[in-house]
């Protein structure tokens, strides 16, 4: 499954794993704010969301690091790179 697909259909949960301050410049509306650096103690949380995550985060690099983790935990999850381009799918599929 790809982000536009997740997308069209309201599926899953937007994660945005950049700082806060980052976060509340700008962000896709309905995502879910957890700092890479606290993904790891949010995994229970994580867990409970509606799957699959989608991660974003500025340039796709950190939302590449928090994939390849949640990955690992067995957590079906997709980077959707920058957070602009996940909310630019968005705005295509209200």
């Amino acid at each position: 499954m790809n982000v536009e697909q997740i997308i069209k259909e309201k599926k899953g949960t937007v994660v945005d794993v950049r700082t806060p301050d980052e976060f509340r410049g700008g962000n896709v509306v309905g995502s879910i704010n957890i700092p890479l650096q606290e993904i790891t103690e949010r995994i229970m949380d994580i867990q409970n969301f509606e799957s699959p995550i989608v991660l974003c985060c500025a340039s796709g690099n950190r939302s590449g690091q928090a994939h390849r983790y949640l990955e690992m935990q067995g957590i079906v999850c997709v980077n959707g790179g920058s957070w602009l381009d996940v909310n630019y799918i968005q705005s295509q599929n209200l």
